[in-house]
């Protein structure tokens, strides 16, 4: 069996990036950064429809939802 140099670097570069997945898969992202994937998610697929939106309206309206949301919850 012949396994040229390429072969080698394509195998190495799947195991390695197979790793790299298994690690993602047990990785747990703070609030932080949930939220922040959240307004990018928003943003992405707001200002796709409509060019006009900005990320400092996403983060604004999100604000406002925060907002709202912590007054329910105090109630």
């Amino acid at each position: 069996m012949v396994i040229s140099a390429g072969r080698i670097v394509e195998i190495a570069v799947s195991k390695a990036l197979q790793q790299l997945l298994e690690a993602a898969k047990k990785a747990e992202p703070s609030p932080a950064q949930r939220e922040e994937q959240r307004r990018s998610f928003a943003y992405g697929n707001t200002a796709f429809e409509n060019k006009l939106i900005t990320r400092e309206m996403i983060d604004r309206q999100a604000a406002i939802i925060a907002r709202e949301r912590d007054e329910q919850l105090k109630q």
